[in-house]
């Protein structure tokens, strides 16, 4: 019983670790007992929150949650694909300058750790193969064609998620920052239909039952205070996210300014066997929000969303990227327990407990 409430991944790492892998080579081993102590942290202040449901903070994924399976490939280099952030600074995908292509690092490794130290289930974040593919440059690199590369990068992404299930994962969520993106960047929507159609080639090579554990995360970005694409209309977004054949979807809402807009949308839209988690806690907004104002919106969104289909998160990570210092941990934390207690008010109310 109960509406589920989940964290997206991210927390802001302890001043002493980033100022610790500036300019340094993450895996560094003398870092080690910082990373150690970082997701011991973590973790012990995650499940004081109550959060049902935790993760590492991401605290090992020493760049970002976007290139930290391929950080330190041989065959790359930093000049790929950009991001660019309304703040003014851009991020960047590496560049794939020759095959064969294979992780340098895969996520369970860090499922693995978390779970040494967890009391509650763990959830474990992934990157898209979507976000990927665009380490794949524009000209065709010779010797190793798109089709190759597409099919070495969906190999690795499965085993990749098969390996966090297989070591208990409470699920497995696959971050798909680029889809909201993708309607910017090409308003025709072909790119955002290549996505689909990458993600859900991933998608089928699992079962139904593995897919009930799988889930989709999509937001307009959450880096320094800021987005790469809020001003993109859901509703040119929605209809093709609902195509993927996974679970459960975790979308970002607490900063809607039309929130009912995009939870009828989300109604019509929504499946028999999907869960949708709507954002009730933005991560840019400095200020905390109450547990009455998080019950108050799980409420408005059962209103258009059947209860066993509803879930609550966070809208996005709090620090995606390792050298964010925007926000603290203790307000990361004290977020998430407004999440956790406002989800349970709304259960009161809605007679869910």
């Amino acid at each position: 019983m109960g509406i589920p409430t989940e964290p997206i991944g991210s927390i802001p790492r302890p001043l002493k670790l980033i100022e610790a892998l500036a300019g340094r080579d993450g895996t560094d081993p003398n870092l080690d007992p910082l990373y150690d102590e970082a997701i011991r942290d973590t973790i012990a202040r995650f499940e004081a929150t109550g959060s049902p449901v935790i993760t590492d903070g991401e605290q090992r994924k020493y760049h970002n949650f976007w290139t930290y399976s391929v950080e330190g490939l041989p065959n790359t280099a930093p000049d790929g694909f950009k991001i660019p952030f309304s703040a003014g600074h851009v991020r960047r995908m590496l560049r794939l300058t020759g095959g064969p292509f294979r992780y340098k690092t895969h996520a369970d490794r860090y499922l693995e750790v978390a779970l040494k130290y967890a009391h509650r289930p763990v959830k474990q974040a992934v990157i898209s193969p979507s976000a990927l593919s665009l380490m794949y440059p524009p000209d065709e690199i010779p010797g190793y064609s798109r089709d190759e590369f597409i099919s070495d990068l969906l190999g690795q992404h499965e085993t990749e998620v098969r390996a966090c299930l297989r070591k208990g994962a409470h699920c497995v969520q696959i971050d798909f920052t680029e889809a909201r993106l993708a309607v910017k960047i090409d308003p025709s929507g072909d790119l955002l239909a290549n996505f689909i159609d990458l993600n859900n080639l991933a998608l089928t090579r699992f079962s139904a039952e593995d897919r009930r554990r799988l889930g989709v995360h999509t937001c307009p970005g959450s880096d320094r205070d800021s987005t790469h694409s809020a001003d993109v209309d859901y509703s040119l977004l929605l209809p093709s996210l609902f195509a993927l054949q996974v679970g459960n979807f975790y979308v970002a809402l607490a900063r809607e300014q039309d929130r009912l807009r995009v939870l009828q949308i989300i109604r019509d839209l929504l499946k028999p066997g999907q869960r949708v988690f709507v954002g009730v806690i933005n991560p840019i907004d400095p200020r905390v929000e109450t547990p009455e104002e998080v019950r108050d919106r799980v409420l408005e969104a059962a209103d258009y969303i059947p209860l066993e289909q509803l879930g609550s998160c966070d809208d996005c990570g709090f620090a995606p990227f390792s050298d964010d210092t925007t926000t603290s941990r203790d307000t990361a934390f004290a977020k998430i327990e407004a999440r956790v207690k406002g989800t349970a008010l709304a259960a009161e109310v809605l007679g869910e407990v």
